[in-house]
């Protein structure tokens, strides 16, 4: 048995435009082992969302095999792949969507209320991911009352708190400042090394990019992909 959390092969996506067939993705082949992380990197258009929303199951392939831990996710019914993002997926966004009405606590443990968890169980936890972003002494803070680099420290403890197999995050840092960014992606490496989660991270910066263990270069829907020259 293989340790794979990412398997695609000969994946594509198409759609019609009027009457034009326009492929965002032709034949892509992608392996991740747990544990590993990629940044998916290239111009806007060539299919890097796309790609991401596949491996979410927010969007389902033309041609070819995405498997997410082992299972064919394009078929399992909707129902089943909600259940299956909640079990095994996280997902950090370029806008940390955060719930205003709540504070960092409270939106943190929320993927662990739809899971089922009792409140109070669900917000130990939450805190304690809170901690692991350095953010515990903020819990009780609504998301008005935090930097944006807190938010999205949030954000992330709230990705990390079902203890995903897989993180997707698409420009995770699109809409903080360099330091911040920096800051994040740090954290993110961090986590990786603690937690063993899988990140896949969509992003501009290929600066910020080569922190991370692979690269993959998107063009034209093709993929290739190399090693960073990012040391630990």
């Amino acid at each position: 048995m293989n340790d794979f959390v990412i398997e695609c092969e000969k994946l594509s996506k198409s759609y019609q435009d009027g009457e034009n067939q326009v492929e965002v993705l032709k034949g892509v082949n992608l392996k991740l082992t747990q544990g590993e992380m990629l940044a998916i990197v290239g111009s806007s258009g060539s299919g890097k969302s796309t790609l991401l929303h596949i491996l979410g199951t927010l969007d389902s392939q033309t041609d070819g095999v995405a498997k997410i831990k082992g299972q064919r996710v394009a078929e399992l019914s909707r129902k089943e792949q909600a259940k299956f993002r909640n079990q095994h997926l996280g997902f950090i966004y370029q806008f940390h969507h955060l719930l205003m009405e709540f504070n960092a606590v409270e939106n943190v443990a929320m993927p662990l209320l739809i899971k089922g968890q009792s409140a109070k169980e669900a917000n130990i936890h939450a805190l304690a991911m809170l901690d692991k972003v350095g953010l515990s002494h903020r819990s009780l803070h609504k998301p008005s009352a935090l930097s944006g680099g807190e938010r999205q420290r949030v954000a992330i403890a709230r990705a990390l708190v079902t203890n995903p197999a897989l993180v997707l995050a698409d420009e995770p840092t699109g809409n903080l400042d360099k330091q911040n960014a920096i800051k994040i992606y740090d954290l993110i490496k961090e986590l990786n090394n603690t937690l063993n989660t899988s990140f896949v991270v969509v992003t501009h910066d290929l600066e910020l990019a080569d922190k991370l263990g692979k690269i993959a270069y998107l063009d034209e829907g093709k993929i290739a992909i190399k090693e960073s020259g990012y040391v630990a």
